[in-house]
């Protein structure tokens, strides 16, 4: 089990960015997966994008181009580059970590987002 702290959420303007951060209670090095979702109000909750402990990354089509995981793995951390965000970017986001692909993801608080003028 990791416990996963998200900070970097904010109001920004349409077509700014921010930068996500999730960091880890311990080493990610071994973790299968790490990576993030979103919730906007009244909305499932949605993959936004992941990597893999080999550095493989996977995006929702709403989000390529204009985001990038990435990881640091001597920081323990994960991060997440939004650019040209949007308003439809509004939701909390969530960070994850998968140990393996048999386990239970663990989940972070969550950090609000919000895209507006």
């Amino acid at each position: 089990q990791v416990q996963l702290v998200e900070s970097g959420g904010g109001l920004v303007q349409p077509g700014g960015s921010l930068r996500l951060s999730c960091a880890a209670s311990r080493s990610i090095f071994s973790i299968y997966a790490m990576g993030w979702y979103r919730q906007a109000p009244g909305k499932q909750r949605e993959l936004v994008a992941t990597i893999t402990s080999g550095g493989s990354t996977n995006y929702a089509d709403s989000v390529k181009g204009r985001f990038t995981i990435s990881r640091d793995n001597a920081k323990n951390t994960v991060y997440l580059q939004m650019n040209s965000l949007r308003p439809e970017d509004t939701a909390v986001y969530y960070c994850y970590g998968r140990d393996n692909i048999y386990s239970n993801p663990d989940w972070g608080q969550g950090t609000q987002v919000t895209v507006s003028s």
